[in-house]
């Protein structure tokens, strides 16, 4: 998680710890590794000022799901839950749910 989302080194986090066999659930995105790291390194190395922030990781037998607060110039903070499914200790599979922040939240309780 360090590497992807702090230090946004896309490729060397699929190296590191991404299966050939990968499943993409995000419909944007084919499967594999190749076409994650080609969709998302704009979004990570080339976007210096974009910020992947962790806000909690919670892990269920061979599921994992982290809460990250997405910050970018000009677009409006995001909620992301990014859910991984393990085998043998590399990511098989992944899903994705975001949820823009609004600017007038109907109450006080913040998203993260």
């Amino acid at each position: 998680m360090e590497i992807f989302y702090t230090q946004k080194r896309v490729r060397e986090a699929f190296e590191y710890l991404v299966a050939d066999t990968y499943r993409q659930h995000n419909p944007t995105i084919p499967d594999g590794p190749a076409a994650a790291i080609e969709a998302l390194t704009p979004k990570f190395d080339g976007s210096p000022d974009a910020r992947f922030d962790v806000q909690r990781i919670l892990v269920d037998g061979d599921l994992a799901m982290v809460h990250v607060r997405a910050s970018g110039p000009g677009r409006p903070d995001a909620a992301v839950a990014d859910i991984y499914r393990f085998e043998a200790g590399r990511i098989v599979e992944h899903w994705d749910v975001l949820q823009p922040v609004p600017e007038r939240p109907v109450h006080n309780h913040p998203m993260f």
